[in-house]
């Protein structure tokens, strides 16, 4: 029996759950948002964390002397810290195949609710009951419309071809993928009706879009986010929407979770009638939890039973570890 600890418990894993707990482990639920020194306590006989947002530091690393494994059930792995996991020989996995299409989806969605009004429209009808034809409400085309993204990876490049379907000019910036169209960011937001970001949160992405990234887009131009929040320098983004710098933006992702009405940095997004705002849950549909469930469990089995843990992830963060782990794909 091996004592089990996951994180984040308000992101439900009933199979992952009941099977590790059928199996005879013990596994112990801690909150999202718990203090570092309730997860050293919590971590110091844990022989594998299972965690999705909660930061894994280097102090709960070290704390954990008979820790096997570390599984990511989830894509980001910016609140690992993976060296003190590679110093110790610790494999560190995370699950990064099972939203691909689901996110690029949800990031769709929010850039035609941006186009079509949807927001605006949904409220006044909600107040008046019915709205008539005014200049007001004039939506957007998609078709003829450019779109860039930033970051081609998998989710970028689903996000491309749909897209493409609605006859949009695609560009695309990503400096490790040759078939990306552009080199220079500010250059490719210049030409953008809309700017979808699809990268992953680094040190070279942290704040990729900042001030003068916004400055470069056209005031008409809207920004997606459904990546990491901090990739965009989040109180430039408000001070750029507040003067009208851009016509508005969809975000799910936000450097402090969760996002709330009041005593948040970005509180004042609530009230802006051109910016949707979605709980960091475009991941979050039936077919995706089936998958991340089933990936999720087959690395924690490969841990527990002292097998190679399996790393289908292309980040070379994880590409570098050289114990307890085999590469797929």
């Amino acid at each position: 029996m091996a004592k089990i600890v996951r994180t984040d418990r308000e992101l439900e894993l009933p199979g992952v759950d009941s099977a590790l707990r059928a199996a005879g482990h013990e596994l112990l639920l801690l909150p999202d948002g718990i203090a570092e020194r309730d997860l050293l306590a919590a971590a110091k006989e844990a022989e594998l964390i299972l965690m999705c947002y909660t930061p894994l530091t280097r102090r709960v690393i070290e704390a954990a002397p008979r820790l096997r494994g570390i599984v990511k059930y989830g894509v980001g792995i910016d609140a690992i810290d993976i060296a003190a996991a590679r110093e110790r020989g610790i494999p560190v996995v995370n699950v990064p195949e099972y939203a691909e299409e689901t996110v690029a989806e949800g990031a769709f969605a929010l850039l035609m609710a941006l186009a079509k009004n949807l927001k605006k429209l949904e409220k006044a009808m909600g107040a008046a009951g019915w709205v008539w034809p005014e200049r007001r409400w004039l939506a957007s085309d998609l078709a003829g419309k450019t779109v860039g993204i930033v970051g081609l990876g998998r989710i970028g490049a689903s996000f491309a071809r749909m897209a493409t379907a609605f006859r949009m000019r695609v560009l695309s910036y990503d400096p490790y993928v040759a078939q990306a169209t552009h080199r220079d960011l500010r250059a490719m937001l210049a030409e953008c009706d809309f700017v979808s970001i699809h990268c992953v949160l680094n040190p070279e992405t942290r704040h990729l879009i900042g001030e003068r990234e916004l400055r470069a887009m056209k005031p008409s131009a809207y920004l997606i986010n459904v990546s990491r929040g901090a990739i965009v320098d989040e109180l430039a983004l408000l001070r750029t929407l507040e003067r009208g710098g851009i016509a508005g933006a969809a975000l799910d992702v936000y450097s402090q979770e969760p996002l709330a009405k009041q005593g948040h940095p970005l509180s004042a997004l609530y009230a802006m009638d051109n910016v949707i705002l979605s709980p960091h849950l475009t991941f979050y549909t039936r077919e995706a939890m089936a998958r991340l469930e089933a990936d999720t469990l087959e690395r924690c089995r490969e841990v527990l039973e002292r097998r190679p843990v399996t790393v289908r992830s292309r980040d070379p963060r994880l590409r570098s570890q050289t114990r307890g782990v085999r590469f797929d794909g």
